[in-house]
């Protein structure tokens, strides 16, 4: 695999097993778009699954396994089936043009290659990726706080919950609530109850920063956090931080100042499980923690049984004050 260009512009990736026409294509859009080249069916697809490629140009008649196929096991995994694929070939009947529009293509051009056609419907075919890729955004996002909606929450963790049971990983989930925001409402205003969300979730996104997690709205003044890959150990640091991070915006509450409670559970999934499993569990241990006084967490380690209260590092240093 070899790029021709570097920087912020979009991933095209040009599938040919002849070199020379791999050539052809890439002076046609050097300069415009960072591209990528594979010259076989099996090193295209290892190039989508691992770089975050945006449009295909893709050769029909290959070795080994031919455009059609490479195009079916793209459009078949849920990771790269919005990529637009182009197929281009010399094969001219019609009844090939409808296999590549049945294998999920977007487009058919016929070699020899026009360069000026080529760029016009690359330009096109992005444009249109970028549109929809927008809409979809917008359509799982909350949009109070910016962060995700229910509707991706659910979506994310039943593909992470796929993911860590195929791979035999760690899984771990918090379930979040704004300790009172009801009597915040009724004291202070809805607005000011608005941006007190928005500053929850601002912080939740300062504590899960890896581009694997994900920060969601889970319902009014509920939220939930996503980590994939996170271990029993890990976990319960991450909580504490999250409280920690909530109780320093000092967001004033009749007195005090805005705290929230935790439910968080750790686990390997196992293969008869489903992700409402854990959901279920945090949702359970947030109870208890509203039950309990609020403003702390509890984690559970689902795989051993173990179980840790989490409070914040002010509560904690207040508490050995107190022992002292």
């Amino acid at each position: 695999m070899t790029t021709l260009a570097t920087g912020a512009m979009q991933r095209l990736l040009i599938v040919d097993d002849q070199s020379a026409n791999i050539r052809v294509m890439a002076e046609a859009l050097q300069g415009s778009y960072e591209l990528y080249f594979a010259t076989s069916g099996a090193k295209a697809l290892e190039i989508v699954a691992n770089h975050d490629i945006e449009l295909v140009l893709l050769d029909v008649v290959m070795p080994e396994m031919d455009g059609f196929e490479v195009c079916r096991r793209i459009k078949n995994d849920e990771r790269t089936m919005s990529i637009p694929i182009i197929f281009v070939t010399a094969r001219e009947e019609v009844s090939d043009e409808e296999r590549g529009f049945d294998a999920g293509g977007v487009d058919y051009i016929t070699k020899p290659i026009n360069p000026s056609i080529v760029r016009a419907r690359v330009r096109t075919h992005l444009e249109l990726k970028r549109a929809r890729d927008l809409l979809e955004r917008l359509a799982s996002i909350d949009g109070l706080t910016g962060i995700a909606n229910r509707r991706q929450f659910d979506a994310f963790i039943d593909q992470e919950w796929k993911r860590a049971t195929r791979t035999n990983s760690w899984f771990s989930l918090a379930l979040i609530d704004v300790d009172e925001f009801k009597k915040f409402n009724d004291t202070y205003g809805h607005a000011r109850g608005d941006e007190c969300l928005r500053s929850i979730a601002r912080a939740m996104l300062s504590v899960a920063r890896r581009p694997s997690d994900l920060v969601a709205r889970y319902g009014g003044e509920e939220f939930a956090l996503v980590l994939p890959d996170t271990d029993a150990a890990a976990m319960p640091l991450v909580v504490g931080s999250l409280l920690d991070s909530i109780r320093a915006l000092n967001v004033e509450h009749c007195g005090r100042i805005v705290t929230i409670s935790a439910g968080a559970v750790t686990t390997i999934p196992a293969r008869e499980s489903s992700p409402s499993s854990v959901i279920e569990a945090a949702d359970r241990l947030l109870y208890e923690v509203k039950r309990g006084g609020r403003n702390h967490a509890i984690h559970a380690d689902l795989s051993s049984g173990a179980r840790l209260r989490v409070d914040s590092a002010a509560t904690r240093r207040v508490t050995d004050e107190t022992l002292a």
